[in-house]
């Protein structure tokens, strides 16, 4: 074979047009091809559809990074065609800029297009830019000319017209572009313009995906496309994964050579990274502030101490120490902008504090009655009211000065969290159901049934899902929304103590709870086993944390009374037992 030989095309076309080296291009090690497998003038064999559209969309990968003659020799080589001829002339003529030859090439694409009546749109963006373009370049009156004899009798989207009218009183360059949100005249802006004439860059997921068919013009970076879901599969199906790289940069940080796997779960809390013996009893409950900058825990020791978040080694500074909680602290519930902390103790509890977390100092503390039992607690989102109730019959609505406001009779509540929406409260009773409460309309509706005692529950941040610690059955998940059980994770020991579960990670993709086996239990939201067991703690563990910021970030805390902060494994030195 000649020494000059090129594979899959002629000499002329190598290394975009430049002569080729005195090398064999063989696009992989010689050795591994037969002579026949190398030879130049092997025929092409029959191309299936699948073939095809796998050449086109290199092709238009190749064109993408400026390799237009190797492109073309792909394409010629193949006998595929990248695009239609009109879509081609189409596509020159917006990128020259030369918009009334491509509003007269829309006729020609018109009857190719899936979708005739997008034609109106597709023309309202060629002139919307033409308008622009004209406005940067100085020449008012033809933009004027182009807003009143073309733009307006259109009668398509009157509002952007008002819009774009307004943009006629920028004084300069700079303030055009700001306006507009535009990048100004040139390539980059016209490219944008040709993956919104495509049908791509809508943000209506109900609108067709684009206007002309991929048979006469590709969707913008199909390529990329594709591989981006492809790797967002790979890490929906990687138990461990637990970053959130952005799509667009996904690419730029992985190979694609392999499959995607979280090697040594880096970024998956797997490792004890600190044991805090500050608390000096039972340690009953632990929560993140909203901001994830704060970690409070509660204790049978009548204490609550506020922690400091270092996001840098995923460790805890002591701040504070609330005293004075007679009967322990068993739940605690941040206000959503971190400034109160609630406090509640166990059963035998009638009181509830209210403490300002920035000062230290106690907002209010409630007790409407000494036969009161108020052990749960939740904010609403205007930080000036809560809810809160207990199993002898509590139930009530009250302000930031512990007045109460509403109150729901005959409710024994085991626990509760109120919505987002400032009215409606989900509550667990001792008939071991979740029913929703409307304070506003005073109406209430039946939720979730289960058979055992619902002892704790929280619900998902975008409150689509439900997770119930449930007496001897263990961690249940539930669609809140169609009312039925999706799953019930394995592993967990849970007898008849309060135990309280969490939602964590990148999207909340974990789930997490405690055990009376002393364990800490994670599972993947889609697996009902166990992909770790966190060992450490020599009693029960009755509460986790997942940070809500810090997706690496578990705190749990135990009847040893320790704190436990569970972190990424830099080792294979850790307190883990992988399942």
């Amino acid at each position: 074979m000649s020494a000059n030989a090129v594979h899959n095309g002629d000499s002329s076309f190598a290394n975009n047009g430049a002569a080729a080296p005195s090398v064999n291009v063989t696009n992989g090690d010689a050795a591994a091809l037969s002579d026949d497998e190398s030879s130049p003038n092997m025929p092409v064999k029959e191309l299936t559809p699948c073939d095809r559209d796998i050449v086109r969309l290199i092709g238009q990968h190749l064109k993408g990074l400026g390799m237009n003659r190797t492109a073309e020799q792909l394409m010629a080589e193949s006998g595929c065609r990248l695009e239609h001829p009109s879509a081609s002339k189409f596509r020159s003529h917006v990128m020259s800029g030369e918009f009334d030859k491509a509003d007269e090439d829309l006729e020609e694409l018109k009857s190719l297009m899936e979708c005739p009546q997008g034609i109106m749109k597709m023309k309202f963006l060629l002139l919307e830019q033409k308008f622009l373009e004209h406005l940067e370049d100085g020449r008012v009156l033809e933009a004027l000319q182009c807003l009143r004899q073309e733009l307006t009798p259109l009668k398509f989207n009157t509002e952007r017209v008002h819009v774009l009218s307004g943009f006629l009183m920028c004084t300069n360059t700079e303030e055009l572009r700001k306006r507009a949100d535009w990048e100004g005249k040139g390539g980059s802006s016209r490219a944008k313009l040709m993956e919104q004439l495509q049908g791509m860059a809508s943000n209506d997921q109900n609108c067709i995906q684009a206007f002309l068919p991929p048979s006469v013009m590709l969707p913008p970076r199909r390529l990329y496309t594709l591989l981006n879901q492809a790797i967002e599969l790979q890490k929906h199906r990687c138990p461990y994964h637990n970053t959130n790289i952005k799509a667009e940069d996904g690419l730029q940080t992985i190979s694609l050579l392999f499959d995607h796997i979280c090697s040594s779960r880096s970024q998956f809390p797997s490792k004890t990274r600190q044991v805090l013996h500050d608390h000096c009893d039972e340690v009953w409950f632990c929560k993140f502030s909203p901001d994830g900058s704060k970690l409070a825990t509660g204790s049978k020791d009548t204490t609550v101490i506020i922690w400091e978040v270092n996001k840098e080694s995923l460790e805890l500074k002591k701040c504070k120490t609330l005293e004075g909680h007679s009967y322990g602290v068993s739940f605690l519930a941040w206000s959503p902008d971190n400034k109160y902390l609630i406090a509640c103790g166990p059963e035998d509890c009638s009181e509830l504090w209210v403490w300002n977390v920035e000062t230290g100092e106690i907002k209010v503390k409630m007790s409407q009655s000494p036969e009161d039992s108020l052990t749960s607690a939740s904010w609403n989102s205007d930080c000036r009211r809560f809810v809160t109730g207990g199993t002898r019959g509590q139930f009530y609505q009250c302000d930031l000065d512990g007045n109460v406001l509403d109150t729901w009779e005959g409710v024994r509540v085991q626990c509760l969290t109120m919505k987002k929406d400032g009215k409606t409260v989900l509550a667990a009773d001792t008939h071991h159901r979740i029913r929703a409460y409307n304070f506003e309309d005073l109406t209430d509706q039946h939720m979730i049934q289960e058979d055992h005692s619902i002892m704790s529950f929280t619900i998902s941040s975008d409150e689509r899902q439900a997770l119930l610690s449930v007496a001897y059955q263990g961690v249940h998940l539930w669609d809140i929304k169609d009312k039925v059980l999706i799953r019930k994770f394995q592993g967990v020991t849970h007898g008849y103590y309060t135990i309280h579960s969490c939602f964590g990670g990148v999207n909340e993709k974990f789930i997490s709870s405690g055990s009376e086996d002393n364990n800490v239990y994670v599972w993947h939201i889609k697996g009902e086993m166990p992909i770790a067991v966190l060992q450490g703690h020599t009693r029960t563990v009755n509460c986790v944390s997942w940070n809500p910021v810090l997706p690496n970030m578990l705190v749990s805390v135990s009847d040893d009374c320790t704190i436990r902060i569970w972190g990424p494994e830099n080792n294979d030195e850790d307190g883990s037992t992988e399942v």
